[in-house]
């Protein structure tokens, strides 16, 4: 975030500042009346808030003439839609919320969260999104399982699948040609019995689900 100037923004100066953004991103300029009508208000408090935006040299703003953001206030905006977007995407596509429900909640979360939370929870969808133990499969299994609950036989599927994909994964070209440490690296600490690993993934998935459905 932009330092100094963009302490103590309040959430709603930042709203603002991103309806800017956008507006100046697609019209090049923001006026008054546009600003208004994207957040429903009346245009008495968009000039109040342009005031207060342009005292902290968020914005260009002069009555009457096409609104800009400055430097700061550019990086800025930048970085409140980044927050934005982060949270929506991951609660559409990690936590299978709506998308008005995501929307409605990454506007109240963005003012809270900073950007160093943000950049974690980008690396760690990216992270979900690469790695062999979860990509994409694992998130239609989470949206499987908060529509049918825990089912042990989906489990075992899974873990068989998992398993399928160590087998044809570099490990077993590496175990073919006698390099057991590759696989013993890749292997260390999980179980390699399919009735073991959901065992423990089953009582694991049943604690979390008896909380979350009191």
């Amino acid at each position: 975030m932009v330092p100094d100037i963009a302490e103590g923004l309040s959430a709603s100066l930042e709203d603002y500042l991103q309806a800017i953004f956008h507006l100046q991103e697609s019209h090049r300029v923001a006026r008054v009346k546009d600003i208004a009508d994207q957040m429903n208000v009346q245009p008495a408090s968009v000039t109040g808030a342009l005031k207060a935006l342009a005292g902290r040299r968020l914005v260009n703003y002069s009555p009457y003439s096409p609104i800009t953001l400055t430097a700061e206030g550019r990086r800025l905006g930048q970085d409140i839609v980044h927050r934005h977007d982060t949270l929506k995407k991951f609660f559409i596509n990690t936590l299978q919320l709506h998308p008005q429900q995501a929307e409605a909640n990454a506007c109240r979360i963005q003012h809270a969260i900073d950007a160093v939370a943000v950049d974690r929870l980008v690396h760690f969808l990216e992270f979900l999104r690469l790695c062999p133990r979860t990509n994409m499969e694992w998130l239609e299994g989470f949206a499987l399982y908060l529509r049918k609950g825990p089912q042990d036989s989906s489990c075992r599927d899974c873990l068989k699948d998992c398993l399928d994909r160590i087998d044809g994964s570099p490990a077993r070209m590496h175990a073919e040609s006698g390099d057991t440490a590759g696989v013993a690296l890749r292997l260390r600490g999980r179980s390699t019995s399919p009735r073991g690993a959901v065992s423990a993934f089953g009582r694991k998935v049943k604690t979390q689900g008896a909380g979350e459905r009191r």
